[in-house]
């Protein structure tokens, strides 16, 4: 059986795989296998997907935080179509990692189709397929063993396993706002109550790790007690599963596995650098992925901002992956436009945390930009937009409102304040005579 990235790092082995991760980051590749090796990077790539069409892609601190969304059919709405048009939509917005969170359809033939066209790692929560077709109180080991191992074997990259919910934290919900508000969390939960045993992620854990290790799948630990509301934020239940998957963390090490850990959630602003430092400490550094965090509960409809002012907190820091909130979080199932939103807005965050924690040359993009828009390039201002789909469409509208003269590019013409008044030209005049 070959060893996995994680394994080939710890025996000092520089692979393929390694150097186009350090390549995309202009990173030197001894020090990403260093940082693979003691567990604080992960490059998720199943060996089958890896085989076919993936582009490796490596998550921790030492590269530049990444950014997944989240695509997917339920039970309520399926078509298959549709959420291939938003990984598309996803990508090309910049999307960093994919995950495939369908409850619906012929799961097999969905996870297939998706897989087959992405080029980024791909993830999925093995659980929802557990279910399908049966009650919650059904589920059975030999059922999840399977259905894991014929994912791994369909090329998914990380799999969201919610191993460290257990029985002891469920009276710690008691005091809650939201209670559980993760669906792999909640479903575990009602299986426990219902048969009076522990989580059966956690018992099956070493043998989840088994089937993980052959094809290099990278866990997402997940935290199935994450607060739903910044009310629950850092309470006892969210800091007991921490603990548990800090443990299972280091047994998942011990197998040859990657891993990283999933955090909240919904945090007030004032608490994320205790949340992203505690689980550095607690997990060991294994690279830390959060959704958001929103740090304010009362914004439906402009969830995506409230998760990127957090999102940016998190990526400063020590969160190394943010997953993208839409604007219709909490309301209903994103369409492509809150695809695009949601990721532009995790983009965002992610390089401004980037640029605080001085990160590379990420600061470089933002000098591009203002030294172009300092000299009224406009399309230099345009091409160098996180979003220049966005930004074009908007400069295009204003040159026809302001009736910029036909052929112009704009060297000496300001949308927004004509000519005469543009504080811009009037700096590049003053520029040419100072001495």
């Amino acid at each position: 059986m070959m060893a996995t990235q994680l394994e080939q790092a710890r025996q000092g082995q520089t692979t393929d795989v390694m150097r186009r991760a350090a390549g995309r980051e202009n990173i030197d590749v001894d020090l990403l296998r260093q940082e693979l090796a003691a567990g604080r990077l992960v490059i998720p790539a199943n060996t089958v997907h890896l085989a076919d069409n993936l582009e490796p892609c490596a998550i921790g601190r030492a590269v530049s935080c990444k950014v997944n969304a989240n695509i997917g059919c339920s039970s309520v709405r399926s078509a298959l179509d549709g959420e291939i048009e938003k990984m598309k939509v996803a990508l090309e917005a910049g999307a960093d990692a994919m995950m495939d969170l369908s409850t619906g359809g012929d799961l097999d033939d969905i996870r297939r189709k998706l897989l087959a066209i992405c080029p980024v790692p791909f993830g999925t929560v093995p659980i929802y397929e557990v279910i399908i077709d049966r009650a919650v109180e059904d589920i059975d080991y030999d059922t999840i063993l399977k259905v894991v191992e014929k994912q791994a074997r369909q090329g998914v990259d990380f799999f969201t396993i919610h191993a460290g919910l257990l029985r002891e934290h469920l009276p710690l919900l008691k005091d809650r706002v939201c209670g559980i508000v993760s669906r792999g969390g909640a479903l575990l939960a009602k299986w426990m109550t219902t048969h009076n045993k522990q989580n059966p992620m956690f018992d099956l854990f070493d043998d989840l790790c088994d089937i993980m290790r052959e094809y290099d799948v990278c866990f997402s630990l997940g935290d199935g007690l994450r607060p739903g509301c910044i009310a629950d934020a850092t309470d006892a239940a969210q800091i007991a599963e921490l603990r548990t998957l800090g443990e299972l963390t280091q047994r998942a090490w011990d197998k040859g596995c990657q891993v990283m850990v999933e955090g909240p959630g919904h945090v007030p602003f004032n608490q994320i650098q205790y949340n992203m430092e505690i689980q550095q400490e607690v997990c060991h550094g294994a690279p830390f992925y959060v959704l958001g965090p929103l740090v304010t509960d009362i914004a439906p409809g402009y969830d995506h901002i409230t998760s990127a002012i957090g999102g940016t907190a998190a990526a400063y820091y020590g969160a190394s992956f943010l997953c993208y909130v839409t604007p219709r979080e909490h309301l209903g199932l994103p369409n492509t436009d809150d695809v695009r939103q949601g990721v532009v807005a995790s983009k965002i965050a992610a390089h401004a945390g980037d640029v605080a924690r001085g990160f590379g040359n990420a600061a470089q993009r933002d000098r591009t930009l203002s030294t172009a828009r300092g000299s009224l390039d406009w399309q230099t201002h345009l091409d160098s937009a996180i979003d220049p789909v966005t930004a074009r469409a908007m400069f295009d509208e204003a040159c026809r409102q302001s009736r910029m003269p036909a052929g112009s590019k704009g060297e000496d013409y300001c949308t927004m304040c004509g000519r005469e008044w543009c504080s811009v030209r009037i700096n590049k005049e003053l520029r040419q005579t100072i001495k």
